[in-house]
Parts: structure tokens; C-alpha cells; sequence
């Protein structure tokens, strides 16, 4: 029996079970109900994830395995994960049966929009990086929010906060439509690009999700959209609240202005103005790496600006934000080589990731490990994927991750490293596997002065097998 979520209070729940409790948002959404004083628990695979640090250190309790007797017959509201549902997990079809109420991850985010004034940060990239940013920043204005981000935040140690202020700031994914179950009161927009094929057939079908979302945005709130696209212009168009965009473009609301990358006592550094109404609201400096998060904290400055907050608290936030793992992360050192692991896992967020390495390791040889997710993806956008990999020296591609959702499709690696090497002759090379490329990488560690490891698998973990060498 499914509850309709209207009817779900957090005020209503003394104790709550997670299914899938790794998953990022998940633990966030545990995070928060934990901190409500709610009994929580959990289960989830054996696989480790950075979320199991988080578990343990909340002391919130899980199981590492699905089983029929895990569930709690007493329990108030399960929670779970959609990579699961009744027919994959007999946990969700053992509370089904106890008519237990049970609801979805982005059922409980939307149950948390209610209970706060929302705000959603969405688009196809940039939005983990902005959610934790905003929120980070709305906690240093003093508005103690509460947030969850789809990873965990550096200077958090976890993926959410708890406060106990009005606001709630939330990383919106767009994925299998989580965005209908949101009432958000403003919305950021970050960048609109056909993803998710396995989900959406076309273009098409995935601007409409997103479309519908924002015209929910009442009068009241605000709708922050970059201003450089057509894609993101096209689907604001009709939305019912104030729309402000931010760009390089002078069309725009806030403009970008004299962006440089420059060194600073901590390291490289970028910075940048803003103008608004021909006015200047300041030069700005974020430690994150190109031009692209340039644009991500423009977006925050916009809706603070929207927001009325004090300009030179939100410069002071932004300029010590460092960012989120597996964000352009640095992991630490093998020899004399760097080591950075990052998300990207799209055409778009691959070339802007790899443009931002090579502005900011200038003259360094840059090696990359690309990890593709997903059989579909990797099928329908072949071609941008193979085009990629302008700004690396040379790209090893591992066999495709095809994560809970996929196990086979049409498409491999090989065909992916094949099709590299049409475009940039001898750059990419195939090795199947995690532990296979951490030896060639070992017999190979003169040759590269930096090494990123891409995708949103585990790739991450050759980066961590080199670091403890």
C-alpha cells in the first residue's frame, strides 16, 4: 500500500527504514530525519561507498545485505531507493506486504520541500556542485538551512545539513522524473543537454520534464537560469515567477565579466565580476577549477542577490567553497604525478572538466581514466564521447559500468576507444578493468605529471590504489 504523500508529516514518524541507504541523497534524507531525534535504519549491498563513513559516524544502523526479516514491522514509513523496486528487492515487496507505508527517495525530498521553503538546484551538470555551494553559503549568510546534495561535501564531511532555519536546498535530479514529486519555492537551472536515454527517448521528452517543473515555481520565488543556452532559455520561457539569468553573454541578468585564473596563497585560483543592471556587485573568487564553475557560483551570487542577502558575506563564502568529492577532487599523490577524480560521465561535463585541467595544469602531461555508465548512454551519445578528449594526452577507457540499472547493451569500450582513436590517432587505450589498469598505471608513472579518473562508477578506486602506494 502506498501512502499519497501529502499525508506524510515528518512530525508523524518515530522510526523510518531506509532500502538502498548508501545512495547519496539517501543517506542525506537519513541525515536529516536522524537529526528530528527519528529512530533510523537501513540496508543496502556489501559494496563501500563514502556514504558508509557517514552511517557510521551518525550512528545510524545497517544492514550490508536484503533480506525479508530486516524489515521492521514497526516501523512508521520505509524509504526507498529507485534502483529498487518490488520485483529486484524482497525487502520493498516484504513491506508491501506487512502494508507497511512505504515511499520513494524522491517522494521523502519532495516530502521535505513541504515542510521548508525550497529550493531546487537543477539542469544536466553543475547541479551537485551549486546545491552544496548555495547551501554552504546560505549557512555562512547565518539562515541555518537544511540540504542535501547528491555527494558528500568537502568541508561537511557528509552529503546534508540539518538546520533548523526556513530554507531547505536541495540537489533536484531529473532522472526517471523525481522532479514531479518537488514543490520548490525558486529553482537554479544550470545547463540543459539530452541525458538519461534508458529514460527519456529524446530531447524532446526530456526538455518537457523540466519545462513542467519550472512553471510550478510560484510568484512569488525566483528562477535563476543560465542565460548562455537555448535550451535553458527555451524551457523557463513560460514559468510564472521572477527569471533571472546569469552568463558571459551581456543579454544576461548578471554578466560575467574579467574572468583570470591567478595564483593566490593557497593555490590557483579564478576570479571574476558580476554585473547586474550595469551595476557591479564586485569581483568574486571561487578555488574551483574553469570557467564552468565560474558560471555555477554566479548562479549562487544571482539568487542571493534575488534573495537580498549581504554581498560581501556571500564573497566570503565563495571564495573558501571547496567544493564536493569526486568534483575535480584532488586525491593526493603517486610519485611525482597528481591524482584527481572526478564525476563527469557525459560529453559535456567530460570536455569541461579536461578544459579546466589543462588552464589549470598549464604544461603538465595530463593522463585521464574514463569509466562510461550506463550501455545506453554510452550507445546513444557515442559519437559526442568519442570527441572528448581533447585536452588529455592520453585516455584508458574500462570496460562500461552499467550500475543497477543495465547489465549488457549493445555497446562496449572497445568500440568507444576505437572510435577515440579515429579523432585523436593512438590517445586511447582499452584495459578492462580497475585492478588491471592500477598496475599499468604503476609501470607507467614517469610518463604522466597528472592522472584524472573520470565517470560515475568506481573508477575513483584506481586513484586510491595509486595514493597508498
Amino acid at each position: 500500500m502506498k501512502i499519497r504523500l501529502k499525508f506524510v508529516k515528518i512530525s508523524s514518524i518515530k522510526k523510518a527504514y531506509f532500502i538502498g541507504i548508501k545512495g547519496a541523497g539517501m543517506v542525506g534524507v537519513a541525515q536529516i530525519l536522524r537529526s528530528c531525534n527519528i529512530e533510523v535504519s537501513g540496508s543496502d549491498t556489501g559494496e563501500v561507498f563514502y556514504t558508509n563513513a557517514i552511517l557510521k559516524r551518525c550512528e545510524i544502523p545497517f544492514y550490508e545485505e536484503f533480506s525479508l526479516d530486516h524489515v521492521p514491522r514497526d516501523a512508521d514509513i520505509i524509504i526507498y531507493s529507485t534502483a529498487y523496486n518490488e520485483k529486484n528487492n524482497v525487502e520493498i515487496s516484504e513491506a508491501k506486504k506487512l502494508k507497511i507505508p512505504i515511499i520513494s527517495y524522491p517522494e521523502a525530498l519532495g516530502m521535505l520541500f513541504k515542510e521548508k521553503r525550497g529550493i531546487a538546484v537543477c539542469g544536466t551538470h553543475g547541479k551537485t556542485t551549486t546545491s552544496a555551494m548555495l547551501a554552504e553559503t546560505l549557512a555562512d549568510a547565518e539562515l541555518n538551512p537544511s540540504a542535501i546534495v547528491g555527494s558528500q561535501v568537502i568541508s561537511w564531511q557528509g552529503s546534508a545539513l540539518a538546520g533548523k532555519g526556513k530554507y531547505f536546498v536541495a540537489e533536484a535530479d531529473e532522472y526517471q522524473n523525481k522532479l514531479m514529486f518537488y514543490e520548490p519555492w525558486s529553482v537554479i537551472l544550470t545547463s540543459l543537454d539530452w541525458d538519461h536515454p534508458d529514460f527519456f527517448p529524446d530531447f524532446s521528452e526530456y526538455k518537457k520534464v523540466f519545462k513542467s517543473f519550472l512553471e510550478k515555481v510560484p510568484k512569488e520565488g525566483f528562477l535563476v537560469v543560465w542565460g548562455d543556452n537555448a535550451n535553458t532559455l527555451e524551457v523557463s520561457r513560460d514559468a510564472k515567477c521572477k527569471i533571472s539569468t546569469y552568463g558571459f553573454s551581456s543579454d544576461c541578468d548578471y554578466v560575467v565579466m574579467n574572468h583570470k585564473s591567478q595564483i593566490a596563497n593557497d593555490g590557483k585560483t579564478q576570479s571574476f565580476e558580476v554585473f547586474h543592471e550595469g551595476k557591479s556587485l564586485g569581483i568574486f573568487m571561487t578555488p574551483l577549477v574553469g570557467k564552468h564553475n565560474a558560471l555555477n557560483t554566479t548562479a549562487v551570487i544571482a539568487l542571493c542577490h534575488e534573495m537580498q542577502l549581504d554581498m560581501e558575506k556571500i564573497k566570503t563564502s565563495l571564495k573558501k567553497f571547496r567544493g564536493t568529492s569526486r568534483r575535480f577532487e584532488q586525491i593526493g599523490m603517486f610519485k611525482n604525478s597528481i591524482l584527481i577524480d572526478d564525476y563527469a560521465h557525459h560529453p559535456d561535463e567530460i570536455r569541461a572538466t579536461l578544459k579546466g585541467a589543462r588552464e589549470y595544469f598549464e604544461g603538465k602531461k595530463i593522463w585521464a581514466v574514463f569509466h562510461p555508465h550506463t550501455f545506453t548512454r554510452t550507445k546513444a551519445l557515442l559519437q559526442e564521447f568519442a570527441q572528448s578528449f581533447g585536452d588529455v594526452d592520453k585516455v584508458i577507457v574500462i570496460d562500461i559500468y552499467g550500475s543497477a540499472r543495465e547489465q549488457q547493451g549493445g555497446v562496449s569500450s572497445k568500440e568507444l576507444v576505437d572510435l577515440i582513436n579515429k579523432y585523436y590517432p593512438g590517445r586511447a587505450d582499452y584495459i578492462p578493468n580497475i585492478n588491471d589498469t592500477s598496475d599499468f598505471l604503476k609501470e607507467a608513472a614517469n610518463q604522466y605529471d597528472v592522472l584524472i579518473t573520470m565517470g560515475a562508477g568506481d573508477v575513483w578506486k584506481i586513484a586510491e590504489q595509486l595514493k597508498s602506494l
